[in-house]
């Protein structure tokens, strides 16, 4: 059956500009990290990214590493391209990155022109696309001069492979010799893309949140439940079907800490208080700044992207809610201010 997107697909969902830009993006976007790589087939790949699109999620974020294996997400997502929203191309924010260890060598990782450039043209090749709307530099590099790594993003806007572009887990710093080295270039630092959530405040911490806003660069967060502990799924001790179940996993022991998961469940009754999930509660709490774009969600079932969506019927805090959360996570806040060897992601 070929599929036709919803009529009412825009009715619902709240779109925010990224930054000084004329990008705007939903308050949700889907990440494809870890459940839509070669584990998953088309048909439960496509109810959830069917699903997604027909409640307003226009924005589909990849990168040149995910899966697993590497690389398997964007096949599987060019075969949705291909077979589905070929006809939606143009209504969608389709983003990918490169940064992490793709291949061997002294070619395949990091961010010099020589990685970057090639990385894109794969990444395009495996999606089936002429172009992306955002690519992004996935982590800083401290051994190759910013200039060089800047430039193979504005190389990539001047040639059409990409619309716009972005950095992740940049810090302040680097992040304001980004935004000028590229304003120098004639391309704008459309966006930014740092872990963020209530438990993980290091954007905040080291005013990377401040100098995105104060420069009219985006923000999309990613991980607002911090690898889905903010699930309270983990609170019981169930690990069962969950990252944590994983040992080569991206949950760090650290999330499990038990002052962690006390925070969390602290967090319950404020969720409950305002007929909220406490996945609802920790995404709302995450897009309350004015500086944030969107949030960008990651799903294994339907379900859990029902559940996610819920959150744009209650985004607004009371003082006194702020506050209360404050209390409940002072004790359970993580340190995940990114190293130069960054994220496994």
């Amino acid at each position: 059956m070929t599929y036709a997107a919803a009529d009412a697909r825009y009715d619902t969902m709240q779109y925010r500009r990224s930054g000084k830009s004329g990008l705007k993006l939903p308050a949700l976007s889907l990440g494809l990290w870890q459940n839509f790589g070669g584990n998953r087939d088309y048909p439960s790949a496509f109810e959830i990214l069917g699903y997604a699109f027909d409640r307003g999620i226009t924005h589909f974020d990849l990168a040149n590493n995910y899966g697993p294996p590497p690389g398997s997400s964007e096949e599987l997502f060019g075969q949705v391209l291909a077979r589905d929203f070929r006809p939606y191309r143009d209504e969608l924010i389709v983003s990918t990155k490169a940064g992490y260890n793709m291949w061997p060598g002294p070619y395949g990782e990091f961010g010099s022109k020589k990685y970057l450039i090639a990385s894109l043209d794969q990444s395009l090749r495996r999606m089936g696309l002429d172009y992306v709307d955002i690519f992004y530099s996935h982590r800083y590099d401290p051994e190759t001069p910013l200039e060089e790594t800047m430039g193979a993003l504005a190389q990539a806007v001047h040639r059409g492979k990409a619309l716009y572009v972005g950095i992740s887990s940049y810090p302040e710093a680097q992040t304001r010799q980004a935004h000028a080295i590229l304003k120098d270039m004639g391309v704008p630092l459309t966006i930014h893309q740092p872990s963020y959530s209530v438990l993980n405040r290091w954007i905040e911490d080291d005013g990377t949140i401040d100098a995105c806003g104060e420069l009219g660069i985006g923000i999309i967060a990613f991980s607002p439940l911090t690898q889905g502990v903010l699930s309270g799924k983990y609170s019981a001790g169930n690990r069962s079907n969950t990252r944590a179940e994983d040992e080569k996993g991206s949950l760090r022991d650290s999330h499990l800490q038990p002052r962690v998961l006390d925070a969390v469940e602290k967090l319950r009754p404020i969720a409950e208080s305002r007929e909220q999930s406490l996945v609802q509660l920790a995404l709302a709490w995450v897009l309350r700044r004015k500086e944030m774009t969107s949030a960008l969600i990651g799903v294994r079932t339907l379900d859990q992207l029902k559940d996610n969506l819920g959150v744009i019927h209650n985004l607004d805090f009371s003082d006194e809610e702020i506050a209360a959360i404050d209390n409940a996570t002072h004790d359970g806040l993580l340190d995940l201010h990114p190293r130069p060897t960054g994220w496994l992601r």
